[in-house]
């Protein structure tokens, strides 16, 4: 195809100066000595200099976007030559395709705009039209549509293709994420265990289950200098390695990657990797995700004082059991609903509804009597050492593997001794997975170390309820409900008998036994209670 010659009214002897614009959609090559950027230059600097006698002059500025799609003007080369161009410093713009400049119809008529607002010339180095007339600008208009033609068509392929290997099960790219790395030796990129990272994505999820927030998570997890992933790009770049925060962690706790699956849109496939998290450990944590979402925080939320909110549950269905009430007249009537007969209808329940004055009196005794009932004490006591058991059950298998890493790595360490040839960045590399290795070492250590030591006692539990009536007649309700959440972690009611099964968190009985008074001052002194409030308490009551 011949080259485009444009005529340009022109003072005698005056020089044209030309802006060369190069433009590449991906990085692929961008590294070389040559690469297609400067082939594009090179060939619009040799079209300027065959126009010389004309007064072109190539402007030793570059306007380069490597990496850059043409569908937007999302570009910084394409910014900056439009900047110059208000600024009066370009008569020319000479680029080696139409399409380098722009793939899409719509932006290229608003640079044309710009062009022609600022008497700027346009010159494509390969393609043959004048704008000047309009069989010109017809042509340039339809190689534009076919330029938008093909890169939406080039987009459908991509999209089609990434759709096919996801429904395969295929990782398909993107942001590598903690617990897996990225084998790249065969044709298509897979995502392979990396066995330390991934007891600490375990660990993280058997975290948010035990402390039931994200933040309290983050701030453990800061403790601890645990980070999100961190790698290399190709050409060496290290990216990652952010500190933890409420948005990566939900990030973490939700991608279901870590369950053996991968997502197309809103349908989810079964996954050819291997799954670091059991399907039911990631359906439980979405669950409370879901239910801290719906509800926030019980001490902020919890408007009525229900003590047994988000603590009771129908042994019958192995539902929760929700606070609600009603009113008649004045009074107000408080219960513990259900979920399977509020969703279902009541005769799919036999407990249905519970009054709430009494189930939560009935807890409150029920604490209250541990230390002065020697069956109660045992079976409390009981439970307390299997939770702290399977606690440090976890971080002992997990220190196993931590173990077992170490050996690999000292014998990986051992036959490097013994090769030949560059092997630095190797043993560097081992070295450094060793510290962070014996770094973890010595915290699960004084973890496990701490869970011994929070392994209650008969005198645990008589200290922390000594004098625990009138303690909990010093709070007000919603102290009465952060004492509830601390001391107990989940009421089972059994319909069947009418029997009530309590189960204590140990840590919080061994806080309160190191801690026996709570803070009560600042709501020791009862306000006088508003009107409404008034009729609230008198509709419990009641």
């Amino acid at each position: 195809m011949s080259r485009r010659r444009v005529t340009i009214t022109t003072t005698k002897n005056a020089a044209i100066r030309c802006a060369l614009y190069t433009r590449k959609s991906s990085e692929e090559g961008l590294g070389q000595e040559f690469n297609s950027l400067d082939a594009q230059r090179e060939a619009a600097e040799a079209y300027v200099a065959s126009q010389k006698a004309e007064g072109w002059v190539a402007l030793p500025d570059r306007y380069d976007d490597g990496g850059y799609s043409g569908g937007n003007m999302e570009r910084p080369g394409l910014k900056q030559l439009m900047t110059d161009i208000e600024a009066g410093k370009i008569d020319c713009v000479v680029v080696y395709k139409v399409d380098r400049l722009s793939r899409s119809l719509m932006d290229f008529a608003r640079i044309m705009e710009t062009f022609d607002r600022h008497k700027v010339s346009f010159v494509s180095v390969t393609q043959h039209f004048n704008t000047t007339h309009s069989m010109g600008r017809l042509t340039l208009n339809v190689l534009l549509s076919f330029a938008q033609f093909e890169r939406e068509i080039i987009g459908e392929r991509i999209r089609d293709k990434v759709a096919a290997s996801r429904a395969r099960g295929k990782w398909t790219g993107g942001t590598p994420i903690l617990g897996y790395d990225v084998d790249r030796s065969t044709a298509s990129p897979r995502l392979v265990v990396n066995a330390k990272e991934a007891a600490q994505v375990r660990e993280i999820f058997a975290l948010y289950l035990e402390r039931g927030t994200l933040l309290a998570v983050v701030g453990e997890l800061e403790k601890r200098d645990w980070r999100c992933k961190a790698w290399k790009t190709r050409k060496g770049v290290e990216r990652g390695g952010y500190a933890f925060d409420k948005c990566r962690l939900h990030s973490l706790l939700t991608n279901v990657i870590y369950s053996g699956k991968v997502t197309h849109k809103d349908k989810v496939y079964a996954g050819e990797h291997e799954a670091i998290i059991d399907a039911g450990l990631f359906q439980k944590v979405q669950a409370q995700l879901k239910d801290n979402r719906n509800f926030g925080n019980p001490a902020n939320r919890n408007r009525h004082g229900a003590l047994l909110r988000k603590l009771l549950y129908c042994k019958a269905c192995g539902c929760a059991m929700v606070h609600t009430f009603c009113n008649r007249g004045t009074t107000r009537y408080r219960y513990y609903t259900c979920l399977n007969a509020i969703k279902k209808g009541r005769r799919k329940c036999p407990v249905g509804s519970l009054p709430a004055a009494e189930m939560d009196r009935a807890v409150v005794e029920q604490i209250a009597c541990i230390g002065k009932d020697p069956a109660v004490l045992t079976e409390t006591l009981k439970q307390a050492r299997s939770q702290a058991e399977s606690a440090i059950e976890r971080v002992t298998a997990e220190r196993a593997s931590l173990q077992r890493t170490l050996a690999r790595c000292h014998a990986a360490l051992r036959d490097l001794a013994k090769a030949d040839g560059n092997v630095g960045d190797r043993i560097a590399d081992l070295h450094e997975q060793i510290a962070g290795a014996a770094r973890r070492l010595a915290e699960i250590e004084a973890q496990i170390a701490e869970s011994k030591r929070d392994m209650v006692t008969d005198a645990d539990v008589a200290a922390a309820l000594a004098d625990f009536e009138n303690v909990w007649k010093a709070l007000r309700p919603r102290g009465q409900v952060q004492l509830v959440n601390l001391l107990v972690s989940r009421v089972e009611f059994d319909a069947a008998d009418s029997t009530m099964e309590v189960t204590f968190h140990p840590a919080g009985i061994k806080g309160l036994a190191q801690q026996p008074t709570p803070e009560v001052e600042p709501e020791a002194v009862e306000p006088k209670p508003r009107r409404r409030a008034t009729r609230q308490l008198a509709g419990a009551a009641a």
